[in-house]
């Protein structure tokens, strides 16, 4: 069956949400969300690891759902709502999952951190408390080479378990 995708033949602008705000960006044939983030809008939490979409560094939310920004067109994006990591939470009112890191020490060199954070937040909001199991199959799909994976769980494991909000 043919891909029912369709790009738009006039790609002038694309218009969505990015952490609750409007946004309208120039928009190319070529271009991904990931490049536009980094590059054009400034948010530089979400990482470029590997480009095609195996690493996991690059997730944002995308309505919700945790998606690889560095394989996501831009113009998938129109009219839809995208949270990264800037809009998950901030120094004044950091989200469970980021309390919750912190508390773990569940991050070392933090390049893959932004992207698991925001694949743990897709999780909780799908499945509020996920077991073991579940996380760690959320997880399969991030690299992480510091070996931060056991500090990570007990992080995610904490909010599941009630000691925080995933829905601040």
């Amino acid at each position: 069956m043919p891909n029912q995708t369709k790009t738009p033949l006039s790609a002038d602008t694309v218009a969505f949400q990015l952490n609750g705000q409007a946004v309208s960006v120039p928009g190319t044939n070529g271009q991904s969300l990931l490049d536009v983030l980094r590059n054009t809008l400034q948010l530089k939490a979400t990482r470029m690891g590997c480009g095609q979409g195996q690493c996991g560094a690059c997730h944002v939310l995308v309505n919700g759902q945790s998606v690889a920004a560095c394989e996501t067109p831009l113009w998938a994006v129109q009219d839809k709502t995208v949270t990264t990591l800037e809009g998950l939470g901030n120094r004044a009112a950091p989200h469970p999952l980021q309390t919750a890191f912190i508390e773990e020490q569940a991050m070392q060199c933090g390049f893959c951190t932004s992207g698991i954070l925001m694949s743990a937040a897709a999780l909780l909001q799908r499945q509020p408390h996920p077991d073991r199991s579940q996380i760690v199959q959320m997880l399969d799909r991030h690299l992480c080479r510091c070996g931060a994976h056991n500090r990570v769980l007990r992080a995610i494991e904490k909010v599941a378990a009630g000691t925080g909000s995933p829905n601040p």
